[in-house]
């Protein structure tokens, strides 16, 4: 039987598109990111993932994003033991189960008051891992995380929601907060933009989409002279593509042979601060 949460407003309804891309990989054949608590979550709630019209390219692109992220702060953790971790816009998602990172590492997961609630309830609690109930446009909700650490800060899908302003002005917060670190977040070039707020598997978020797109990564160096780009993760180039059915497999494999083409699509960037 499923569990009652309270009333999400519709940006923090979005967390059950991820969600349910999570859960959806989980139940295929072969998974991408095999995440076992995301569809035991899905089915606490007894969520009707099929009113999101996931379709399979939204599913792999959501769940191979998630990856790369792990990938990155999970390197990030192996050579830092002692970092703080946080993940902002966490929703629902367990990337620390998932990662798993040593008692060393103090674990951040960033949302809304509400959904924060919920993480509560549904998420088990772990040792030197925390949640905090804020939204990360406001000022003071870093006041309580250590700032004499480094830091691997992770946001998958929170950018799209803000504004050019709104996330400057967090990028300005974390880095000054923090000595030193890396970042990795989805970002979206105005095309792709364009193409959330017109693509059926993206239409239960498309009126809140705020941020402009980005056609070149270097553009956040000029935002914040403290990030440096390591790597522009493009998901037609990575090795996951060679298990896509068909055909979608042979479409992205076309599109990895042009960068401009490949940002179309779903672009992880990878900074150092």
């Amino acid at each position: 039987m499923g569990i009652t949460l309270p009333a999400f407003t519709p940006l923090e309804d979005s967390l059950w598109l991820t969600l349910c891309c999570r859960a959806l990989d989980y139940r295929s054949p072969r998974p991408v990111l095999g995440d076992a608590m995301a569809d035991q979550i899905v089915r606490t709630v007894d969520y009707d993932y099929k009113r999101l019209n996931i379709g399979t390219n939204l599913m792999l692109n959501a769940t191979i994003r998630a990856k790369k992220m792990d990938e990155v702060a999970s390197r990030y953790l192996t050579r830092n033991p002692n970092a703080i971790g946080l993940d902002l816009g966490a929703g629902l998602d367990t990337r620390r189960q998932r990662l798993a990172p040593p008692d060393t590492v103090d674990w951040y997961d960033v949302d809304f008051p509400v959904v924060a609630t919920a993480r509560r309830e549904l998420i088990p609690e772990r040792p030197h891992s925390h949640v905090i109930g804020a939204d990360v446009t406001e000022k003071g909700w870093l006041d309580g995380v250590p700032s004499d650490r480094p830091a691997i800060i992770v946001a998958d899908g929170l950018m799209g929601f803000l504004s050019q302003e709104e996330l400057a002005g967090l990028f300005d917060q974390l880095l000054t907060h923090f000595p030193s670190g890396e970042m990795v977040f989805n970002s979206y070039t105005k095309f792709a933009v364009f193409a959330a707020r017109h693509s059926r598997g993206t239409a239960s978020v498309a009126e809140l989409i705020k941020f402009p797109g980005v056609d070149d990564p270097r553009d956040f160096e000029k935002w914040n002279p403290k990030l440096q780009l390591i790597k522009e993760i493009l998901i037609s180039r990575e090795p996951e593509v060679a298990s896509f059915p068909n055909p979608l497999r042979l479409y992205y494999r076309a599109q990895a042979r042009s960068t401009s083409w490949s940002r179309k699509g779903t672009i992880i960037l990878h900074y150092r601060f």
